[in-house]
């Protein structure tokens, strides 16, 4: 029977004591070489037998398990003594770990995680700049501190480039970095459409971006349910329910999608709970195969504009009304719809009054 090990094929004796025969060593491999074999190694764990370090040093056994390595045997392991050996195992599993971290890192929602990121820092970087330079401005006009709430955010860059003091120059940087925070923002669409395409055709590029952001990638929001997939975004509402009586939160992220913050108070629930479940279904789509399903997307978008028309997500009422109703007859139970309508039944009068059912009931 042969064994695979990091170093090697070992072909293990039939008395199954797992003495190592003869250890097929690759011509001169190093530490790169070795991870790339650890990465490719195929092995059950149930038929797994362990191999000792001086076994592996040998690389070969004579007669009686006697270890004979006279260095003329090209299929030894290659190392001279334990040093050498926890040595270069050490210097494989630093190359094994460097590779699998490149390997993470090259895929393409990771890097539009950090993308998206930037931008919610540029976000905050502009508006906080935006903020200070107002109070500066006004400082030097108290006559427009009556009037800068009114004023849009680019309408006050556009009024502080024109002072020629280093106010009018932080205009000028605060617009250039709008500028770029658009540019970005452009560009994380974009790339959204490549790395996740279905998910991107139902609720947009930049929304599709944030989403796999907030869960940290592609990979881990393709494991999620539909329901966590929904309140991503409102995690603090959803713990402040947890504890309390809060209401539970309806949407998180997913809001900034057209079809939900367009829909009625009534009608927006059932539209995110259909919207979380599209997108979970399109996330899996896009991590396993990779590509668009044109199919899928039409057939969702129909099923999420009939919910937001009609403000029904297609469930059943299993009978309900009925079971409220509880045997009733136009609102009223049976054998008592005479008595509290006066001796009328389905709003007629049937001749008689009260006093005369008294009378025939003594």
């Amino acid at each position: 029977m042969q064994m695979q090990y990091w170093f090697g094929d070992v072909e293990i004796g039939d008395n199954g004591e797992g003495t190592p025969r003869r250890v097929k060593i690759p011509g001169k491999s190093g530490p790169v070489e070795y991870a790339e074999r650890c990465r490719n190694i195929e092995s059950d764990m149930a038929d797994f037998v362990p191999l000792r370090v001086a076994d592996a040093i040998a690389g070969d056994s004579g007669n009686n398990g006697n270890n004979v390595n006279n260095g003329n045997n090209d299929d030894a392991a290659g190392f001279k003594d334990e040093n050498e050996y926890f040595e270069t195992l050490r210097l494989t599993t630093i190359a094994l770990a460097e590779s699998k971290i490149k390997l993470y890192y090259t895929k393409g929602d990771i890097e539009l995680v950090q993308m998206v990121r930037v931008l919610d820092e540029m976000d905050n970087v502009i508006n906080r700049l935006i903020e200070r330079a107002t109070e500066w401005y006004i400082v030097q006009n108290p006559k427009f501190s009556r009037k800068y709430k009114s004023v849009s955010a680019k309408k006050m860059v556009d009024i502080m480039r024109r002072e020629k003091n280093s106010l009018g120059r932080l205009g000028y940087e605060i617009d250039r970095l709008s500028i770029e925070r658009t540019r970005l923002m452009r560009e994380i669409s974009d790339r959204a459409d490549i790395i996740a395409p279905n998910c991107s055709a139902l609720v947009g590029g930049l929304v599709a971006a944030r989403l796999i952001s907030r869960v940290g990638s592609l990979s881990r929001m393709a494991m999620m349910p539909a329901s966590a997939v929904q309140v991503l975004g409102a995690e603090s509402a959803l713990f402040t329910h947890l504890r309390g009586n809060t209401p539970s939160p309806k949407h998180g992220i997913i809001f900034q999608h057209r079809r939900i913050h367009n829909a009625g108070t009534g009608v927006r629930g059932k539209v995110s709970r259909v919207l979380g479940g599209k997108l979970a279904i399109a996330a899996r789509l896009d991590y396993y195969r990779g590509e668009i399903a044109p199919e899928f997307i039409e057939k969702a978008q129909e099923r999420i504009d009939y919910v937001f028309a009609s403000g029904e997500d297609g469930s059943k009422d299993g009978g309900k009304e009925s079971g409220k109703a509880g045997g009733k007859v136009n609102g009223n139970a049976d054998g008592k719809n005479d008595v509290k309508t006066g001796g009328r039944v389905n709003g007629k009068n049937d001749g008689k009054t009260k006093n005369d059912k008294r009378r025939l009931a003594e």
